[in-house]
């Protein structure tokens, strides 16, 4: 108790001379960090068009959450800014109309602009772009590092340093677009080509003059001046605050320190789990390593920020963390599943990249990209607008969204598809173990896509048999293989248990087992709708409205028993299920009955544990 007030009076104190400092520099209220869209809050140096008075340069459009803007001269085009850092430090990209031109190969609109002039700050500009001036024009180098067509010269750029480049012809110059003083001229096509940093140096003198309350002015000759500073001994006054706030810092960082070295000198675990996070963590960078170019786009956790409007719109949560709806820079709708933290040793992260990273197929959620940082994880997926296959298919959750039979069917067939691109369509076989309505997206014309491989496993694509140490998977959609290894080696065929499940449930509107039915027979679906086809009794299930939509679902029935059956060995492979699906169902046979035993009807504990 005595420590916890010790550091509550440390903080306390430390608060008061900040808030001291704040009122001797003369910080205006307006002049307070200030939203402006995707940037998130900025101050000055920069200022915006209802806090005018806060700053020198002037960011348009931060009333609207993307796409702020930014013009550096009278005769300079509007360019996007993408990200503002500590120092100054703007990510610019393309100015309006500029992409047009670098595609078609033209040149014709690039012209010169000048940075202006100021006494209060200056600009200095950092690319990685080599530009190579060739007069005449020249065709010795390759077509795709040429800018200009339809000139008396050509203008080449390269993204490697000068020293890596082809042999250069004798009539080629190099044009450095390094920019360091304020008057230089830039050509816009040095910036064309892609993003560039632009960072905003402020002068001491005007600095000095706006934390002590005044603006940057000047004179009838373009001279400095400082209007509306406060005046007597501030400097001396900040210093001796500063001197004591940061010395006041120091000891509670000091006291903080202590007690955290003691308390993890009394707890071995404590320093096993930190070298483990580390050992993790350096696990899955030589694992993103190692994929190269294999691997999705690498995101920064600012561009998830940005991509997210600062994680506004939510679509769901899971275990795992939020999922928010976010857009890339192209315009394209994402999903953007942000990560809590790293399961186990972060086999999750490895298994979501690793696996969908390999995949190209209709029915698989695309990955557009990942972000691991310090500050955060998240994968980018692309956006599915009708979610999850679970809200359409249950009756208490879908009144008035109920499928057709033949949707449902073409639904089933397109998952089962899916499942056999992952076992037998990939240079490796890609297990997923937990197909599961909810993890079945449906796009806005209902097409399915598989997501959340959380839990894949991969293997060489002529192995079946893989070895795990425990089972994984969500109840009710498990393989009894998975739980014990008497019924049989875990495989793709476990997917296929699971698969069978799942359209069980698409078939009955409902869970497999649900105490909430009228008549205990009906709890456990599978059994209930075994004993049906065997007796040729109706299936009793609604929408039902022709001949095709009766084969639909018998076929979908038939399919799923034989899916389920206890034995991997006596479950078809992806390959077959298709094949059933697309078949006659004059040429399907019956499957045996896919229970241990028959459960019994008095109470659902009795059901469920006999499943297996």
């Amino acid at each position: 108790m005595a420590r916890a007030s010790s550091l509550l009076s440390i903080v306390i104190c430390h608060l008061s001379l900040l808030s001291l400092v704040e009122q001797v520099t003369g910080f205006n209220p307006r002049c307070s960090p200030f939203p402006c869209g995707s940037l998130g809050n900025i101050s000055f140096p920069f200022s915006s068009r209802t806090h005018p008075e806060c700053g020198l340069i002037m960011v348009d459009d931060c009333d609207k959450s993307i796409g702020q803007k930014i013009r550096l001269g009278k005769d300079s085009p509007s360019f996007y800014i993408s990200n503002i850092k500590q120092d100054h430090t703007l990510e610019l990209h393309e100015p309006e109309g500029g992409f047009e031109h670098i595609k078609n190969h033209t040149c014709g609109s690039f012209k010169n602009f000048t940075f202006p002039s100021s006494p209060f700050y200056s600009f200095e500009i950092s690319s990685n772009l080599t530009m190579l001036n060739c007069l005449p024009a020249t065709d010795n180098l390759a077509e795709c590092f040429k800018i200009c067509k339809g000139y008396s010269h050509s203008v080449f750029s390269f993204n490697q340093p000068i020293d890596v480049l082809p042999s250069l012809a004798a009539h080629c110059s190099v044009i450095h677009p390094q920019v360091t003083q304020t008057q230089k001229r830039v050509l816009l096509s040095n910036i064309h080509t892609g993003g560039f940093f632009l960072q905003v140096n402020v002068t001491t003198e005007c600095k000095d003059c706006y934390y002590s309350g005044g603006q940057c002015r000047s004179d009838s000759n373009g001279n400095f001046k400082c209007s509306g500073a406060k005046t007597g001994n501030a400097k001396g006054q900040i210093l001796i605050i500063a001197v004591g706030a940061i010395t006041m810092t120091g000891i509670g960082i000091l006291i903080i320190l202590a007690l955290c070295f003691k308390k993890r000198l009394s707890s071995d675990n404590s320093t096993v789990f930190w070298k483990k996070k580390c050992k993790d963590y350096r696990n899955i960078e030589a694992f993103l390593r190692n994929y190269g170019s294999l691997a999705p786009k690498r995101y920064n956790y600012s561009d998830i920020k940005r991509m997210t409007n600062s994680f506004k719109h939510k679509l769901g949560e899971g275990g795992f963390g939020g999922v928010y709806k976010g857009k890339l820079l192209d315009g394209r709708n994402v999903a953007v599943k942000v990560l809590n933290g790293l399961k186990g040793n972060g086999e999750d992260f490895i298994n979501e990249v690793a696996s969908i990273g390999r995949t190209s197929h209709v029915n698989i959620v695309g990955l557009f990209g990942y972000c691991f940082e310090s500050q955060g994880r998240a994968l980018i997926y692309e956006f599915v607008p009708n979610g999850s296959l679970e809200k359409f298919i249950y009756e208490k959750y879908s009144t008035n969204k109920q499928l057709k039979w033949d949707k449902l069917y073409q639904i089933a067939l397109s998952i089962a598809r899916g499942l056999e691109y992952l076992h037998r369509g990939c240079s490796t076989r890609i297990l997923h173990f937990d197909i599961k309505p909810h993890n079945i997206l449906l796009d806005e014309d209902f097409c399915p896509k598989i997501s959340d491989f959380g839990l894949a496993k991969i293997c060489p694509r002529k192995e079946s048999i893989v070895s795990m140490t425990g089972a994984r998977g969500t109840v009710g959609y498990i393989a009894p293989e998975l739980f014990c290894r008497h019924f049989g080696e875990v495989s793709h065929k476990s997917d296929v248990y699971s698969y069978g499940m799942m359209v069980l449930e698409m078939v009955g509107g409902r869970k497999n087992v649900d105490d909430g039915v009228c008549r205990t027979s009906e709890i456990y679906f599978p059994y209930w709708v075994y004993e049906r086809l065997e007796l040729d009794e109706e299936l009793e299930l609604q929408g039902i409205e022709n001949e095709e939509d009766n084969e639909c679902v018998r076929k979908m029935i038939i399919v799923s028993l034989w899916c389920i059956q206890t034995s991997p060995s006596s479950r078809p492979a992806m390959s077959r299920v298709v094949e059933m699906l697309e078949g006659s169902l004059d040429s399907f046979q019956f499957p045996p009955k896919p229970f241990i035993s028959s459960p019994r009807s008095e109470a659902v504990d009795s059901v469920t544990s006999q499943i297996f």
